[in-house]
């Protein structure tokens, strides 16, 4: 779910403000308000009307400097979800990601490139205003100076920022590896984040009355916390590349006499499976004379009537397997996410080259394996209510990060 206020749409993409914004935005107007007060000698409430115009001007900065990203991405058919402004400045929230290391390129450097183009149109503009220390001289003056740090810092070479994502895009292109170019850029965050956070914190304990230090630790950990999930979400998805589907698929099935009446079926394996504590999801099949006919859905018995149980057969009734939505025995667990997305059923049918059954796979299974596989536990109450709910975890977005991989990757 989407955190924040919905102001506006721009270009058709929802703009969001976070509670937090409004934090950074009251500290900016103080700060910039105390500073030209002193510096300019300006009376009453000018100097901190132009701080609030100033701090608001610097997020209109931020929201141009995401729509670089976010245009030059619609341009690759990447959907761009939503812009939110936060406590730490702005971030685009897209679909997936580039296809190649070229595209990834021009929308990590998109940003970057408002921020500069801005900067030189707004010193243009100082230049040709009269000399002096006007409110609009020294407002354009400072977004010009804004612009220029918001595009050398965001150009650091660490994820999450903007260098991380050129650094990346550099060594996809050396390698070909897009995992571990992301890993590489990711671990350079890490150091960032990590040397941000211990220089920031001693210079805010050594040099006394100096509070910049600790800001400038809250941004080391920001950018440690994001480069850590770029790592983790990308180990995430190269399981869901590399890991068959046949390891998170269960061979737990019943095979059942396709010639077996309605009755017995029930009687033999329904209310008997029931009693002995059986999932209430039981996959059946049915097979006569060495072939398999078709899936047996229990819940289809509720619209046969009862005097027609005890002649008609279970093979009248089976699903054929021509008719299911299967998967092969060498798809990929992303193969399944997608398709169970797709498909919106509980589970799917695996089948052998022979296109006979081989297992069965549904949410339950692909959390439990991919899970397993990154040294997550994933209690087993968790693991029955997937199974009932047909939902994954919130705290699991395997969907989301299924739909975030390129396709040609």
């Amino acid at each position: 779910m989407q955190s924040g206020a919905r102001i506006i749409s721009l270009f058709g993409i929802p703009l969001y403000i976070h509670s937090s914004w409004f934090l950074i935005l009251a500290l900016f107007t103080i700060a910039k308000g105390v500073a030209w007060q002193e510096t300019y000698n300006w009376g009453g409430v000018i100097p901190f009307v132009a701080g609030f115009i100033s701090s608001v001007l610097l997020f209109v900065s931020v929201v141009l400097h995401e729509l670089g990203h976010s245009l030059t991405a619609q341009t690759q058919g990447i959907k761009v979800n939503s812009i939110t402004l936060f406590l730490f400045g702005g971030v685009a929230a897209i679909d997936r990601e580039s296809k190649t290391p070229g595209q990834a390129f021009q929308v990590a450097i998109a940003g970057p490139a408002v921020s500069f183009a801005l900067f030189v149109l707004l010193s243009l503009l100082v230049s040709i205003l009269p000399s002096g220390s006007t409110p609009a001289a020294v407002l354009l003056g400072n977004l010009a100076t804004i612009n220029l740090v918001l595009c050398l810092f965001n150009l650091i070479p660490g994820l999450p920022l903007d260098g991380g994502q050129v650094l990346k895009a550099a060594i996809w292109k050396a390698t070909g590896d897009r995992f571990k170019a992301v890993r590489w850029a990711a671990q350079s965050g890490v150091f960032l984040g990590t040397g941000a956070i211990a220089f920031g914190l001693f210079v805010a304990l050594t040099v006394p009355g100096f509070t910049g230090g600790f800001w400038m630790a809250l941004i080391g950990w920001f950018i440690l916390q994001n480069a850590n999930n770029y790592g983790r979400v990308t180990r995430l998805q190269e399981l869901l590349l590399n890991t068959p589907v046949s390891e998170a698929m269960t061979r737990q099935f019943r095979v059942v006499d396709g010639q077996m009446t309605i009755r017995e079926f029930t009687d033999r394996y329904l209310l008997s499976d029931l009693y002995e504590g059986q999932s209430q999801h039981q996959p059946y099949f049915a097979a006569s004379h060495g072939r398999y006919r078709g899936a047996i859905h229990p819940d289809d018995l509720r619209r046969i009537e009862r005097s027609r149980w005890e002649t008609q057969t279970l093979e009248t009734i089976a699903h054929p397997i021509s008719e299911l939505v299967t998967l092969r025995e060498t798809a990929t667990v992303l193969d399944a996410i997608l398709q169970l997305e797709r498909s919106q059923l509980r589970e799917l049918t695996i089948l052998t080259p022979a296109d006979a059954v081989a297992g069965v796979v549904d949410r339950a299974g692909i959390v439990q394996t991919i899970a397993q596989k990154a040294g997550l536990a994933i209690p087993k109450a968790e693991v029955e209510r997937i199974k009932t709910e047909a939902r994954y975890p919130d705290n699991f977005p395997l969907v989301a990060i299924a739909k975030s991989i390129p396709l040609d990757s």
